[in-house]
């Protein structure tokens, strides 16, 4: 039978069902995944090396006779060891293999053979070390030309993998070219089925560019399409109204304890113009840890409410929903507004009357509740608004695309079928690039001052023999009636080896290094009135030294804490530690930030110094980008983001070329039935996120 793209792995000819069973592994099941599992890497073995400019521990690829190959069992380890004399016309060298004794069988004295690998001196003399090797025939697959590396399972080797990708290249023909024409010729992209082709086997430097350059392009043009479709989506929609009450908003502002920054006010107009026009806003607010970004989301709040809507606050976590209800309650305690907060664990009004779960869903369901904050509790099917104009998502790159649709379409107002508006919001800041592509049916208002008096967080990177020192500074600091918080990579020593734990910190803290001192422990794992305890005892000032995961990463805001120490600094991305760092620095009392790492890597203690020399969360938003890459960043399936294969985030040239083409297309038609292909491919790649 024919292959086709459909054509299972195991009617492979020599894919018998160990290998299928390999292959099934890397995610490969057919033809056509196949040939998408692209290459990670080349090697470039055009270039021959005579055997006599052959060096100890250079990488070398030679063209060689076999004047003797045989073999023989290690004397002491009783190893099945392959070796062969090689010989050009420049000199000769012996290549050793280890129980591989099948190769004698494939190479045969007089044959002309390629080989490639390490030439290494030791008791075997110079020798070329379990070389690739490759009869030289009229067109060669693992030697003698750019060679891909792909990614490998047990017990699946580089040469099984491009013996079958050689064999269905054919294939490729058969795959549909979904990008329009025009767009391709506009853009001097490759031919699909070409650049497939070019990616797996490339004659030279330039179809490898050519097939890179398209299969860029196709990742990132699903991903601009996808931002462009609900930009459009969004624009056919009603939203309601919320027209700015300038006297209730300048008394509200006016009677705040702080003046606000001219970026917050910047920010708060943006958003109170979006809101008050009749199509959803969608806008993304990015700022800083602790640059304001609750009081300018309260601003619109307090806008809906006057104008009869209500606002739904939906965070990540319990800790940062009842974080949220506490600041929101204390701002808006002089606007008679009802704040309720609804979430998996907790139920409560700001108002001195204890209510009930029931109670407070029939509440926000008759529209007594003006503003409601809470987890995903907010998207059950037990929970209904009674009229919804504003939804607020808060580190909104936590929530699933899904969950963000969810939330929206629930909550239109029955009787009037109107769309609310949607304020995400960020402190992680957003790479431009990230911006342009994951975010790009959003709007963008950025928060880049933080209040006055804040003093700028002092961060060092503490290696092994500073320890103790630096526990001796952090006792100096309680002394002063200030804390500390120290931040684990897990959460139970049994987790992984060799990383501390909380609960393992937390007590060795407790009975070696401070015992003198009030240790608290939190993590995700504790029940949720067993977190609002330590959090209260924390913020009260009973605890004296917080040791925590990740979990504070986001929201938890305690003026006393003075020091943030963090053990294995090096598992945390820049991003992610930049949040750690603005748990601190909340008062005008001088704050630290200790980085903790045993780490003796080179490029992991300079991507600690970038956080060392950089207080910019924007400049090391687009440095963690460079280091670990967006799916390390936020998680892919968090973002929304598929799992990029070829293209990054800093093919800056092909994201502005996609971004324009997509803007073009969908002008010509924004519903896609010119272009069936691809209007297919996009309701594939649509599917394909949402199993992610």
């Amino acid at each position: 039978m024919p292959l086709t793209l459909h054509t299972p792995i195991h009617d492979l000819h020599g894919v018998g069902e160990k290998l299928d069973k390999r292959f099934a592994k890397l995610g490969i099941r057919t033809v056509q995944d196949l040939l998408a599992f692209y290459p990670k890497r080349y090697d470039d073995f055009r270039a021959i090396t005579p055997i006599n400019q052959i060096t100890p521990d250079s990488r070398v690829h030679i063209r060689a006779r076999v004047d003797l190959i045989e073999n023989h069992r290690s004397p002491r380890r009783r190893m099945m060891i392959t070796e062969s004399l090689l010989s050009d016309e420049t000199g000769s060298i012996k290549a050793v293999w280890f129980n591989q004794p099948f190769i004698t069988k494939q190479l045969a004295r007089g044959d002309t053979v390629y080989l490639a690998g390490k030439a290494e001196l030791d008791e075997y003399g110079l020798h070329l070390s379990s070389p690739t090797y490759e009869k030289e025939k009229s067109q060669q697959t693992h030697t003698a030309r750019i060679v891909p590396l792909y990614a490998l399972t047990e017990n699946l080797t580089a040469k099984q993998l491009r013996y079958a990708i050689k064999l269905v290249l054919p294939v490729a023909k058969m795959i549909p070219d979904w990008l329009p024409e025009d767009i391709r010729v506009t853009y001097k992209l490759l031919p699909l089925a070409q650049a497939v082709e070019y990616i797996h086997f490339p004659a030279d430097g330039q179809q490898l560019l050519d097939a890179k350059q398209r299969l860029k392009f196709n990742e990132l043009f699903l991903i601009q399409l996808r931002a462009g479709l609900t930009r459009e989506q969004l624009s056919k929609e009603t939203a309601p109204v919320i027209t700015f009450n300038t006297d209730r908003t300048k008394r509200f502002v006016s009677s705040l304890t702080f003046t606000l920054t001219d970026a917050q006010k910047k920010t708060s107009w943006e958003i109170v113009q979006d809101i008050a026009k009749s199509r959803p806003m969608n806008r993304l607010l990015e700022g800083d840890v602790g640059s304001g970004k609750t009081i300018v989301a309260a601003i619109a709040m307090l806008n809906a409410a006057d104008c009869g809507y209500q606002s739904a606050l939906m965070s990540p976590t319990e800790i940062l929903a009842e974080q949220h209800f506490a600041t929101l309650t204390k701002l808006l305690r002089k606007e008679r507004l009802s704040v309720a907060l609804l979430t998996g664990g907790a139920a409560r009004v700001n108002t001195s009357v204890n209510h009930t779960k029931t109670q407070v869903k029939k509440m926000i369901a008759e529209g007594k509740i003006h503003i409601v904050i809470g987890t995903h509790a907010l998207i059950q099917e037990t929970v209904s608004f009674h009229n919804l104009g504003l939804v607020v998502l808060d580190e909104q790159h936590r929530f699933g695309v899904e969950q963000r649709k969810k939330l929206a379409k629930k909550s239109r107002s029955q009787a009037s079928q109107l769309f609310p508006h949607l304020l995400s919001m960020t402190a992680t800041p957003i790479p431009r690039s990230l911006a342009l592509t994951v975010y790009g049916d959003l709007d963008l208002s950025v928060i880049d001052q933080m209040p006055p008096g804040r003093k700028e967080i002092i961060t060092k990177t503490i290696v092994p023999h500073k320890r103790e020192e630096t526990y001796q500074f952090i006792r100096e600091e309680i002394a002063q009636g200030h804390q500390a918080f120290v931040i684990c990579p897990l959460i139970d020593p049994s987790d992984t080896l060799g990383v501390k734990s909380v609960k393992q910190e937390a007590e060795r803290l407790d009975t070696t290094v401070f015992p003198d001192l009030r240790i608290g422990m939190l993590h995700g794992k504790l029940g949720v009135k067993r977190k609002e305890l330590v959090m209260r005892q924390m913020a009260e000032g009973t605890i004296d030294i917080l040791c925590a995961t990740a979990v504070v990463e986001v929201g938890i805001d305690v003026p006393k804490a003075t020091v943030m120490m963090i053990e294995g600094a090096e598992r945390f991305g820049l991003a992610q530690l930049h949040q750690f760092r603005g748990r601190v620095g909340r008062s005008e009392r001088q704050s630290y930030c200790f980085l903790f790492t045993d780490t003796e890597n080179a490029k992991t203690i300079e991507r600690l110094h970038a956080l060392v020399q950089s207080k910019n969360g924007f400049e090391l938003a687009e440095k963690d980008l460079e280091f670990r890459g967006p799916g390390d960043m936020f998680g892919s399936r968090q973002t929304g983001l598929p799992q990029l294969k070829m293209a990054t985030l800093s093919d800056y040239q092909i994201i502005k070329q996609t971004r324009e083409a997509v803007k073009d297309l969908l002008h010509k038609d924004a519903t896609l039935s010119t272009w069936p292909l691809l209007k297919k491919r996009a309701e594939q790649f649509e599917r394909s996120l949402h199993l992610e």
